[in-house]
């Protein structure tokens, strides 16, 4: 890699925005906790540094500080927010807290000419409650707000910039300019991270880690296990094994589904495990969702154990992992994300793993993993197949799984993911108004009803239906009510034991996607 954007992270919200922002200019980019080794920074020869927020403040005791590599490597910088402050901090100028805090929309004004903003007014996205009171030696004030006199700063000479509110969000409408400017022109950076190029390099990372070796490769029947496996079988062709475990917890017709899909894209070379006792046995009784995950990711590479036995006992798993698995399972710090949950490969491991893991898609977003699919010829109906996490619907069973309640949930779901798409919501042609995610899940609460004259206790399904384009933030989906109408209605009378139907409308964040 040798065209490359590093993003240092001080806890930001909004970090991984700035990655899929620059992600969009098809360069790519990485993030790193702000105190990695240098050695790993540079491993991937930045063109240029991106600064990220953080909710510290930069005079705060213990706050994170900029590694000495930045300023020497004499690379263009940009500060955002936090990661301004602390550019200026660094540097010699002075920070302090604010008169009068300022978090939401506000307008900016332009007062210099400078390659990172155009001139005029423009609305911008703020969440600060300090402010620069003294500039170090070289730099100049470029943009201000009503509340903010330093709402934009550069040392043009140096290549070192900052800015006070948010680019990376969508309230920042001029954002995506402004990072296309840093990226593309003040960075020198080309649009080189394009599907074609993902391949090329995946293939010759997958060659030099597997050589000759056999590999196994986990399907779980969603688009990301389904990519992962078809790049590894472009790499190596012959030396892998998929297999679809059938753990019981897969949405209705997916087993039929996803062999038919891999006959007519991969010539077949799928095998099918079913596993649903050994899964529902394990799962008996329990109820937490980190438990859930613990046990799941511990059944799935016993059993991948037992059959790689029968190939040859392959030294090698592929894992469906993308960048939102690896970020939302940080291990906890002060300054880096935290740990939301535990995706069941990435943290849900047993310690005493006996594979290497092939993660080829570990860096990419959801829609990168699209793209990627479409390139290698994938038909489109595995391609845009809904994304289901790797414990499947256990995660949207909640409370105790049992053959019965899973039925139920199958049903709902596939009602609401059938009346979606006749209706032109889901699928590559949903145009903006598409839905990124749908599914149904079931909540361990009984309601009181009432169906042909008689009192009904029973559970309730939720419905998620969430737009997107990167999956590390959601909002809910606007749906027309007769169509939520409808799917209410049939839920209700065609699934047992189902007497109430509600709709989830909370955005993520706060909530994540998947409700557990």
């Amino acid at each position: 890699m040798t065209n490359a954007i590093a993003i240092l992270d001080y806890g930001s919200q909004y970090t991984q925005l700035i990655a899929r922002r620059v992600r969009e200019l098809q360069v790519y980019c990485e993030l790193f906790p702000w105190d990695a080794p240098e050695e790993t920074v540079q491993a991937i020869h930045p063109a240029g540094y991106i600064l990220s927020g953080g909710p510290l403040s930069v005079y705060a005791k213990d706050a994170p500080t900029l590694p000495p590599y930045v300023i020497e490597s004499g690379l263009p910088v940009l500060g955002i927010c936090y990661g301004m402050q602390l550019l200026v901090y660094t540097l010699g100028g002075r920070v302090s807290p604010a008169g009068e805090r300022e978090y939401g929309p506000a307008e900016i004004e332009t007062l210099a000419d400078n390659p990172l903003l155009p001139s005029g007014k423009q609305p911008v996205w703020m969440s600060h409650g300090d402010r620069i009171e003294t500039l170090p030696p070289g730099f100049r004030v470029l943009a201000r707000s009503g509340n903010c006199p330093v709402a934009a700063l550069g040392d043009e000479k140096n290549r070192w910039f900052g800015v006070q509110f948010h680019p990376e969000v969508r309230h920042t409408p001029g954002g995506r300019e402004l990072l296309s400017r840093f990226v593309m022109e003040i960075c020198k950076a080309e649009a080189d991270w394009t599907p074609a190029s993902i391949i090329t390099q995946s293939v010759e990372r997958i060659r030099a880690q597997v050589g000759n070796e056999r590999v196994l490769s986990a399907v779980s029947g969603g688009v990301d296990s389904s990519v992962a496996t078809a790049l590894v079988r472009r790499a190596v062709g012959d030396q892998l094994t998929a297999i679809l475990v059938d753990t019981g917890m897969l949405r209705k017709d997916e087993r039929s589904q996803v062999e038919a899909a891999f006959q007519q894209s991969l010539g077949g070379g799928l095998t099918v495990v079913d596993a649903s006792q050994t899964f529902l046995s394990r799962l008996a009784g329990v109820t937490e969702p980190e438990v859930k995950r613990r046990i799941i990711g511990e059944t799935f590479i016993r059993i991948f154990e037992a059959q790689a036995l029968k190939v040859g006992k392959p030294r090698f798993l592929v894992q469906g992992t993308i960048y939102p698995d690896v970020v939302e399972s940080s291990a906890p710090d002060r300054s880096k994300a935290e740990r939301i949950k535990t995706h069941h490969n990435v943290g849900g491991l047993p310690s005493d793993l006996s594979f290497e893991l092939v993660e080829p898609l570990r860096y990419l977003f959801k829609d990168e993993v699209r793209a990627v699919g479409e390139a290698l010829g994938l038909p489109s109906e595995l391609v845009w197949r809904q994304p289901f996490p790797g414990p499947g619907l256990a995660v949207r069973c909640l409370g105790e799984i049992t053959a019965a309640r899973l039925e139920k949930l199958r049903q709902a779901d596939a009602i609401f993911t059938t009346e979606l798409a006749e209706a032109g919501f889901l699928g590559e042609n949903s145009g903006e108004e598409g839905v990124a995610q749908a599914f149904a899940v079931l909540l361990p609460v009984r309601t009181v009803g009432v169906m042909g004259d008689q009192r009904t206790y029973q559970e309730v399904v939720a419905l998620r239906a969430v737009t997107t384009s990167d999956f590390m933030t959601a909002d809910w989906a606007r749906l027309p009510p007769d169509l939520l109408a409808r799917v209410a209605n049939r839920i209700v009378n065609e699934v047992s034991g189902v007497n109430r139907v509600a709709y989830d409308i909370t955005s993520k964040p706060p909530a994540t996607i998947e409700w557990e």
